[in-house]
C-alpha cells in the first residue's frame, strides 16, 4: 500500500513538473488565429483583384485578335505540354527556358518602338540617335501603361495597329519549339498545331498586358511593374523599396527580442535541458511493427537516389541543352519531364520519410500497436507506391501527348510542384487520411496516460495538418485565373510543404529526443509550443512573399514583406542550440552517441536551415531584391540549400534513426559507415553546388537583369553565353560528390538494413521451427 502511494506521489510530482504555463497555449492559438485571418484576407483580396480576362481583345482599329476562351485554352496548352517546367510566367516556373510573359512584353515594346520611330523619325528604332531613342522609349512606356480595358464592354484594346504582330508572335513560338538546343531541351517540334500556337500566343499576350497596364486606381501594373523592362516602362514601385526597408527593421527587432528572451529565460529552446537520461528506448532491436516500417525507408532512399540523378540531368540541360554527351536525350526524356520528375520525386521521398517517421514515433508514444496496425501499414505502403509511381508514369504519358482528353486527370496537371494529375492528388489525400487513422490508432493509449497525453495531442494535431492543408491543391483547374492558381499553389508549396511539414517534423524530433531520455517532457512540449508560436507569427502570413508580382495588390506586399522577414527570427535559436547538440553526442553512455549520425544530420539541418532558409531566403524575400531576382538562379540557390539542407537532411536523419532502432548491433557498423559517408557526401556536395555555381550564378544573372532587363537575363542572350554556361559546368563536381558519396550510400544503407532484417527474421523462424524455414507472419 505504501509503495503504491509513493508511486502515485511520484507520478503527480512528475506531472506537475511537466506542466507549462497556460499562456504557451494561448499565445500559440492567438498567433495562429491572427496569422490565418490576415492570410485569408489576402486570399479573398486576390480573388477580388485578380487581373481581368477580357471577353474580346481587339487592335486599335477595332479588328478582333482573340477571345477570353482562347486565353484560357492557351493556358491549357501551356500546362498540357509541361511548359511551366521549361519557362515561367511572371517569374514563377522553371528556368530552362525564358519567362514567357517578359519575352512577349519586350517583343511588343520593340514592335511599338519601331512603329513610333518610323512615324516620328522615318527610321528604325535601332538606328535612332540617343535623344530620339529616349523620346520613343517614353512614348512606348505611355502606350503600354495605359489601361485600355473597357469593363462595361468587357473588351480590351491592345496598343498595336493590326494583327501582324500577333501573327509574327505565333511564328516566333513555333520556331522556339523546333530545336532542343534553343529551348532548353524540349522535344523537337513540340507544338506545331496552328490552333494551339494561336491559343498559346493569346495566353502569353494576356500575361504581358497584365504585366504592363496600370491597375485602375494605381500608378503601377497588375503585377506591381514586374518584370523589370525599361523600354516597357516597368520600374520598381516605391512600395517595393519602403516595405523592404521596414522588413529589415522588423527582422532586427525580432532577432533582438528573441535573443533578449533567450538570455532572460535559460530554458528557451533545447540548450537549457540537454542531459544523459534514460528514455523508454532500449538497445534491443525494434518491434515487429517497427521493422515493418523499414520498407518505407528503402523506397524513400531509392526515390532520393533517382531524384539526384534527375537533378543532374536537369543541370546538364542548363549547361548543354542540345546534347547529353553525344546523345539527344530530349527524344525520350525532355528537360521539362526530367524537371517534373525531379520536383515530384523530391516531394515523394521526403514525404515518405516523414510518413514512416510518424508511424515509427506513434509506436513509441503508444507503447504498442493494435492488431490491424501492420495490415494497415502494408495497405498504406501499397497505396502510396501506387500513387507515386503511377503519377510519375502519368506525367510521362501526359507530356508525351498520349492522353489527349485526360491529361489533367491522370497525366501531367502542369502546375509547378503540383504536376501530378488530379486523380493522383485525390488518391494521395485519401492515403494521407489512412495514415492519420493509423497514427490515431497507435497513439490512442497515450491519450489515456496523463504523463503522455500532451505529447500525443500535439503529435496528432501536427499530423492532422498534413492531410488537411493539402486540400487547397484541389481548389483550381486548368482554366482558372493564373493569379488565383498561384494563390493556392503556394498554400501548398509554402504553407503545407515548408510550413506545416516543418512544424510536424519539429514535433516528431522533440518526441524522439524525449523518448531517448535526452530532454524532459516539459522541454519537448515547450519547444513544440515555441515553434508553433514563431511559425504562426511569421510563416503563415509570410506565404505571401511568393505573390509579390503574380497579380496581387501592394497590400499583400506590405504584410508579406514584414512577416516574411520574421521567418528568419526562429532560425537564430538554432545557432544557440548548435554546440549543445555536438556535446550531447559526446556524453558517455548517451543515447545520442548511439545515434551519432542521426544527431549529426540534425546538426546539418540546423546549419542549412540558417544558411539556406535564413540567409539565402531572406536575401530573395525582400521585395526590392525579389523584383530583380525572382526566377533567376538565386531562387534555386535558396531552394536547394533550404529544401535539401533542411527537409532532405531531416529525411535522412529519420532514416538513420529508424535503421538504428531496428537493425541488430552486429550489422550496424556497416550501416554506420555508409551513413557516415552519406553525411559528408551530402553536405560537401551541397556546399560545392551552392558556393561554386548556384550563388555566383545567381548574382551574375541578377546583375544582367539590372543592366539589360529581366527578359534578357532569362533568354539565351544571357544563359547561352560562355560565362553563364561555365558557371553551370562548375556545378558538376558538387553534383558527383552529392550523388556518388551522398545519396548512393543512403540507398546502400537502407538495403543492407532491410536485407539484414530479412536474414534475422528468417533465422529466427528457422530456429523456432527446428530447422524448417518458414516466412509465416513475416512483416518486413
Amino acid at each position: 500500500m505504501a509503495s503504491t502511494e509513493s508511486a502515485d506521489r511520484m507520478l503527480a510530482d512528475t506531472s506537475l513538473q511537466d506542466q507549462l504555463s497556460p499562456w504557451w497555449g494561448r499565445a500559440a492559438i492567438l498567433t495562429m488565429v491572427v496569422g490565418f485571418i490576415i492570410l485569408i484576407l489576402i486570399s479573398v483580396t486576390a480573388y477580388r483583384n485578380a487581373p481581368p480576362i477580357p471577353a474580346r481583345i481587339v487592335t486599335q482599329s477595332g479588328a478582333p485578335l482573340f477571345t477570353a476562351d482562347e486565353i484560357s485554352s492557351g493556358q491549357e496548352v501551356f500546362l498540357k505540354y509541361g511548359l511551366m517546367d521549361n519557362g515561367s510566367i511572371w517569374g514563377h516556373g522553371a528556368y530552362l527556358g525564358p519567362d514567357f510573359s517578359a519575352s512577349y512584353l519586350h517583343d511588343m515594346a520593340l514592335y511599338l518602338a519601331d512603329q513610333i520611330a518610323s512615324q516620328k523619325f522615318q527610321q528604325p528604332y535601332a538606328a535612332l540617335a540617343p535623344e530620339n531613342k529616349a523620346a520613343v522609349d517614353g512614348a512606348v512606356a505611355v502606350r503600354l501603361k495605359q489601361n485600355t480595358y473597357d469593363a462595361a464592354k468587357d473588351e480590351l484594346t491592345l496598343p498595336i495597329a493590326d494583327d501582324r504582330f500577333f501573327a509574327a508572335e505565333q511564328q516566333r513560338w513555333q520556331s522556339y519549339f523546333q530545336e532542343p538546343a534553343r529551348n532548353g531541351g524540349l522535344k523537337a517540334d513540340l507544338i506545331t498545331d496552328p490552333t494551339e500556337l494561336r491559343q498559346l500566343s493569346a495566353f502569353f499576350a494576356w500575361t504581358a498586358w497584365v504585366a504592363a497596364a496600370e491597375r485602375p486606381g494605381t500608378s503601377h501594373s497588375y503585377t506591381n511593374n514586374f518584370p523589370y523592362d525599361r523600354l516597357a516602362g516597368n520600374q520598381p514601385t516605391p512600395g517595393a523599396l519602403i516595405w523592404s526597408v521596414l522588413s529589415i527593421v522588423f527582422l532586427l527587432g525580432g532577432i533582438g527580442a528573441v535573443l533578449l528572451v533567450s538570455g532572460r529565460f535559460e530554458d528557451i529552446g533545447w540548450h537549457g535541458d540537454f542531459r544523459a537520461g534514460a528514455g523508454s528506448l532500449t538497445q534491443k532491436a525494434g518491434t515487429s511493427a517497427q521493422r515493418g516500417i523499414i520498407k518505407f525507408v528503402v523506397v524513400a532512399a531509392g526515390l532520393f537516389f533517382a531524384q539526384t540523378l534527375l537533378g543532374g540531368g536537369v543541370a546538364h540541360y542548363r549547361s548543354e541543352p542540345g546534347d547529353f554527351y553525344g546523345l539527344d536525350l530530349s527524344v525520350i526524356f525532355p528537360s521539362n519531364l526530367l524537371r517534373t520528375w525531379h520536383l515530384q520525386t523530391a516531394i515523394f521521398w521526403i514525404a515518405t520519410c516523414f510518413v514512416a517517421g510518424a508511424l515509427f514515433v506513434a509506436t513509441l508514444l503508444g507503447r504498442g500497436v493494435p492488431s490491424f496496425y501492420r495490415l494497415g501499414m502494408n495497405v498504406l505502403f501499397a497505396a502510396l507506391a501506387f500513387v507515386m509511381f503511377g503519377s510519375l508514369l502519368g506525367e510521362w504519358a501526359g507530356m508525351s501527348q498520349w492522353l489527349p482528353d485526360s491529361w489533367f486527370w491522370i497525366g501531367n496537371q502542369g502546375w509547378e510542384y503540383l504536376e501530378l494529375g488530379r486523380l493522383w492528388q485525390i488518391l494521395l489525400a485519401a492515403g494521407l487520411g489512412l495514415w492519420l487513422v493509423l497514427l490515431y490508432a497507435a497513439v490512442n493509449p497515450a491519450l489515456k496516460d496523463p504523463s503522455r497525453r500532451a505529447l500525443a495531442i500535439f503529435f496528432l494535431l501536427a499530423s492532422l495538418a498534413i492531410p488537411l492543408f493539402y486540400v487547397p491543391a484541389l481548389f483550381f483547374g486548368a482554366r482558372t485565373n493564373f493569379t488565383v492558381v498561384d494563390l493556392w499553389r503556394f498554400w501548398i508549396a509554402h504553407l503545407w510543404l515548408e510550413g506545416f511539414f516543418e512544424f510536424f517534423v519539429t514535433v516528431v524530433v522533440a518526441i524522439i529526443l524525449q523518448e531517448l531520455g535526452l530532454v524532459s517532457r516539459r522541454a519537448a512540449l515547450r519547444t513544440m509550443y515555441l515553434d508553433a508560436i514563431l511559425y504562426f507569427a511569421g510563416g503563415v502570413i509570410g506565404t505571401g512573399h511568393h505573390w509579390y508580382f503574380s497579380g496581387q495588390t501592394e497590400m499583400n506586399m506590405a504584410f508579406s514583406a514584414i512577416f516574411s522577414a520574421l521567418e528568419v527570427v526562429p532560425l537564430t535559436l538554432i545557432t544557440l542550440d548548435a554546440w549543445p547538440f555536438i556535446k550531447m553526442t559526446q556524453l558517455p553512455n548517451s543515447p545520442a552517441a548511439r545515434h551519432k549520425w542521426t544527431f549529426l544530420l540534425l546538426m546539418a539541418v540546423g546549419f542549412w536551415n540558417f544558411v539556406g532558409a535564413g540567409v539565402f531566403g531572406f536575401l530573395i524575400n525582400l521585395p526590392i531584391v525579389s523584383y530583380f531576382e525572382v526566377g533567376t538562379v538565386l531562387t534555386p540557390n535558396h531552394g536547394h540549400a533550404a529544401m535539401m539542407g533542411v527537409f532532405g537532411m531531416l529525411g535522412v536523419a529519420l532514416m538513420a534513426f529508424m535503421l538504428r532502432e531496428t537493425v541488430g548491433e552486429a550489422a550496424w557498423p556497416r550501416i554506420g559507415r555508409l551513413l557516415g559517408c552519406a553525411f559528408w557526401g551530402l553536405n560537401i556536395g551541397l556546399a560545392c553546388m551552392v558556393v561554386f555555381s548556384l550563388f555566383p550564378g545567381g548574382i551574375f544573372q541578377v546583375l544582367d537583369v539590372i543592366e539589360n532587363g529581366y527578359w534578357h537575363a532569362r533568354s539565351l542572350d544571357y544563359t547561352a553565353t560562355p560565362f553563364a554556361r561555365t558557371l553551370e559546368w562548375v556545378r558538376l563536381p558538387g553534383d558527383i560528390i552529392f550523388i556518388l558519396f551522398g545519396s548512393l550510400p543512403v540507398v546502400l544503407a537502407a538495403l543492407v538494413g532491410y536485407v539484414q532484417l530479412w536474414v534475422d527474421r528468417l533465422g529466427a523462424e528457422d530456429a523456432a521451427s527446428g530447422g524448417g524455414r518458414g516466412a509465416a507472419g513475416l512483416n518486413i
